[in-house]
């Protein structure tokens, strides 16, 4: 006798397209109709479904299976009566992707397992390219960027964007996907490129972060460790893709550091922003901390709470006892690994705590130097 997968189906809603999916799913009586299913949703790519098998067992009660871009399905689920969700549509096409992203977390235990897949800016230039002849493919993927890219970012368009669209179709950058999973109390556990897109399995680890506040323009906003451990806003323009700054720590596990101290190969950082970085011009907002006074002009650059847990405890009293500063000791003393970057910082500190003013016009006179000697740059 063939084996009877149940599939419970919740309250039903307008995605009828769900819906289709989710009655086809509860109609299969055996694993390989799921199967099947599957890989009719996703095109017959059959790495999909060997990627899907690796974390999920696709007959379990516990799993639960869709392809829709709204959570009314997902938030109609009994609490903690699944282990793992599977959605096989890309999140492009949800309209609140973080309220998605929390409505999986409220659902399953910790530990439980989310897939998920998303169209990323080289995707869809790689789709777009391939599709159109040369030329006119390139116009088209210039539109395309101003239409899916630019417009739901800018206030002056997002309400029509997403009235026109109701949020699908949009672009989202590998970086942000990512920082709203992380945000959203997950963590990635395996990511793969199949058919033009990202999927991803990602692991829950704690509760959301639920940001009132997120940042998307191109001033933003930085939570930095300052004088007396205090934490102040650093304002700066902005280099990276949005909530890139809750993948700080993912990446520094990824990648480590660089000659210079910064971290090797982030992907969090924007084409542009590399330009910025490059001449600081994403730092001439914080002129805005010096005049408020949480900074002044020379000294130790405030750090994000996880690159000032990677400091050692003297250090770090040390630097909290003074402002952090515009102007670093780094381009003074040009350290290369974080060893030497940490010991050109106490070494300025307990200069300066002896003598500040002599200290600090030393050090822009040497900093100065070798920017316009030695070429030393920002990353």
């Amino acid at each position: 006798m063939a084996e009877t997968i149940t599939i419970k189906t919740p309250l039903k809603e307008k995605d009828s397209k769900e819906l289709d999916f989710l009655d086809a799913l509860k109609s299969c009586s055996n694993p390989q109709d799921v199967k099947d299913l599957i890989l009719n949703e996703v095109n017959g790519k059959i790495e999909i479904v060997e990627f899907l098998e690796k974390y999920f067992n696709l007959n379990a009660q516990e799993t639960f299976i869709t392809s829709t871009s709204t959570r009314f399905n997902i938030e109609s689920l009994k609490d903690n009566s699944i282990s793992g969700v599977v959605n096989l549509k890309k999140v492009n096409d949800a309209r609140y992707i973080n309220k998605f992203f929390e409505a999986v977390n409220s659902k399953i235990p910790n530990s439980g397992l989310f897939f998920g897949c998303v169209e990323t800016y080289p995707d869809r230039r790689k789709v777009l390219l391939e599709k159109y002849p040369p030329i006119i493919n390139w116009i088209v993927y210039f539109v395309d960027t101003l239409f899916t890219r630019v417009f739901p970012k800018l206030k002056i368009s997002k309400k029509l964007y997403f009235y026109l669209t109701k949020g699908k179709g949009r672009v989202i950058s590998r970086a942000e996907t990512y920082g709203r999973l992380y945000s959203c109390g997950f963590e990635i556990v395996d990511e793969k490129t199949i058919d033009n897109k990202q999927f991803f399995v990602a692991k829950k680890v704690k509760e959301p972060v639920y940001d009132t506040d997120p940042t998307y323009g191109p001033i933003i906003r930085l939570k930095r460790v300052g004088k007396g451990k205090k934490k102040f806003n650093v304002y700066k323009l902005r280099t990276m893709h949005p909530f890139s700054e809750y993948l700080q720590e993912y990446v520094y596990n990824q990648n480590k550091l660089q000659e210079g101290g910064k971290i090797k190969d982030d992907f969090r950082i924007s084409p542009e922003g590399r330009i910025f970085r490059k001449f600081w011009i994403d730092e001439i907002p914080m002129i805005i901390n010096i005049l408020k006074g949480d900074m002044k002009l020379v000294g130790v650059r405030p750090l994000s709470a996880h690159f000032f847990s990677l400091y050692d405890e003297n250090l770090q009293d040390l630097r909290t006892q003074f402002k952090p500063g515009f102007i670093p000791p780094f381009y003074a003393d040009l350290p290369k690994t974080m060893e030497e970057i940490m010991a050109s910082e106490k070494k300025y500190l307990e200069a300066y705590s002896k003598s500040p003013l002599k200290t600090d016009l030393r050090y822009i006179y040497m900093s100065f130097k070798n920017v316009l000697f030695k070429g030393a740059r920002s990353n």
